[in-house]
C-alpha cells in the first residue's frame, strides 16, 4: 500500500464519522407499502381521536406524540427501523390534524389549503436545495439535513391530506374513486423516471407526496358510513388494523435490516 493511500484512509474515515450514518431506510417495495399504511393509519387515527374527544385535546395529544417521536429520531445516531417508522406514523397523525385544522377549525376551503400547503412544500424544497445542494434522502446524514427532511415529510402529509379531501368531497369524486385516481397517479413518476428521463430524486418525492392521499382515501372509504360512500367500518377499527399491519411490516423490515448491512440508494 502506497504512503499516499495510507495517508488518505484516515481522512476518509474522519469524513464519514463527521457525516454520520444515514438516517433513512433503503427504498424498497416494503418501504412503499409501509408508507401507504402510515398514511391510511394516520388519517383513521386522527379522525378517531378528534371524534372521540375534544378536538383541542386530540390535537394536543397528537402534537405531544409527534414531538416525542421526533425527539427519538433525532437522538438516534443512525437509522433504526422502529424509531424511523414511529416518527413517520406520528407525522401521519399530526400532519392530518394540521390540514384538518385549516378546513374544519378555520373554515378554509380544501382548494385553498391544498394550494397553501403546496406553496409551503415548495418553499421547503427550495430552501433545502439552496442550503444543502441536494434533495437526496440518502444524503440525510447531518442534523440540519434531517431537519429539512422531516419538515418536507410533514408538509407532504398536510398537502396530501388536503388534496385527498379536495378530490373526494369538493370535487365529489368520493373516497373510493379518489383512491383509484391516486393509485394511477402514483405510477406516473415511475413511468416518467424509466422512460422519460425524470431524475430519481424528483421521481421519489413526486411518488412520496401521492402516497398520502392514496392511503388516506382508501382509509376514509373503509371507515365512513354508507351514506358518504364508504364501508362503514368506523375509524377506530381501521386505525387498529392499520397499526397492526404497520407493526408487522416494521418487524419484517427490522429482520431484513439485521441480516444485511444498510446500503442506501442513489435517491
Amino acid at each position: 500500500m502506497s504512503d499516499r493511500v495510507t495517508q488518505e484512509i484516515p481522512r476518509v474515515e474522519g469524513a464519514v464519522r463527521r457525516l454520520g450514518a444515514t438516517k433513512v431506510p433503503e427504498i424498497t417495495v416494503a418501504f412503499w407499502v409501509t408508507k401507504v399504511l402510515t398514511t391510511g393509519g394516520g388519517e383513521a387515527t386522527s379522525d378517531f381521536l378528534v371524534h372521540s374527544m375534544s378536538p383541542v385535546v386530540a390535537v394536543g395529544i397528537g402534537g405531544v406524540a409527534f414531538a416525542g417521536a421526533m425527539a427519538l429520531q433525532f437522538r438516534s445516531r443512525r437509522y433504526v427501523t422502529w424509531i424511523y417508522w414511529l416518527a413517520v406514523a406520528m407525522v401521519g397523525v399530526f400532519g392530518t390534524m394540521a390540514a384538518d385544522v385549516l378546513h374544519i377549525g378555520l373554515g378554509i376551503p380544501y382548494a385553498v389549503s391544498t394550494a397553501f400547503y403546496a406553496v409551503v412544500l415548495t418553499v421547503v424544497f427550495v430552501v433545502w436545495y439552496r442550503v444543502e445542494g441536494t434533495l437526496s434522502i440518502h444524503s440525510v446524514r447531518t442534523p440540519r439535513r434531517e431537519a429539512f427532511y422531516w419538515a418536507t415529510v410533514l408538509a407532504t402529509f398536510a398537502l396530501g391530506t388536503a388534496a385527498g379531501d379536495l378530490t373526494a368531497t369538493t370535487l365529489r369524486l368520493g373516497y373510493l374513486t379518489s383512491g383509484v385516481l391516486f393509485a394511477v397517479v402514483i405510477a406516473v413518476p415511475a413511468v416518467a423516471h424509466r422512460w422519460l428521463g425524470l431524475g430519481s430524486v424528483a421521481a421519489f418525492w413526486a411518488a412520496y407526496i401521492v402516497t398520502r392521499p392514496l392511503g388516506a382515501s382508501f382509509a376514509d372509504w373503509a371507515a365512513v358510513p354508507h351514506g358518504r360512500g364508504g364501508e362503514n367500518l368506523g375509524y377506530g377499527p381501521v386505525a387498529l388494523v392499520s397499526a397492526v399491519a404497520i407493526a408487522l411490516m416494521v418487524a419484517y423490515m427490522s429482520g431484513v435490516d439485521r441480516r444485511k448491512p444498510p446500503t442506501g440508494g442513489p435517491v
